[in-house]
């Protein structure tokens, strides 16, 4: 049994996708697992993780569009303000979705498919710096 894991770190602009398929793909190639699996992890609960299409920017357009109108950034009725206005919503966001997800490995490679991507969900306003873990755990 082999294990492999890396902190990916990631700067964000502020609300939006921020795509890191690539860093998975190299480290998948490092890790020394050839079949087995990889969790992908993300050390926040202002953010959350995707799998979600690469090919058309359009998707991206429409998922910030749905999140925003799902859960607008003026909403008088949350508490916790402490950190700022965008925090409550950024939160709820990221309970609508995920923080972890799981790819099979075949090959040393993520089996995603042809149009799919695996993406940091950002749901704060101002940047921040992510950490995300990946796990790769499997046979060589």
């Amino acid at each position: 049994m082999v294990q492999s894991n890396e902190v990916l770190e990631i700067t964000t602009r502020g609300q939006g996708l921020y795509e890191f398929t690539p860093q998975l793909g190299r480290f998948m190639a490092s890790s020394g697992v050839d079949e087995g699996l990889l969790t992908v992890y993300c050390r926040h609960t202002s953010c959350s993780l995707l799998i979600q299409e690469n090919a058309d920017p359009d998707v991206q357009t429409d998922l910030r569009t749905f999140f925003s109108r799902l859960v607008p950034p003026n909403m008088d009725w949350v508490v916790h303000t402490t950190e700022g206005p965008d925090d409550m919503p950024a939160h709820i966001k990221a309970a609508l979705t995920q923080t972890s997800v799981s790819i099979p490995v075949i090959n040393g490679r993520p089996m995603l498919g042809t149009w799919q991507g695996v993406y940091l969900f950002e749901h704060r306003d101002a940047p921040h710096r992510r950490q995300i873990v990946f796990h790769a755990l499997g046979g060589s």
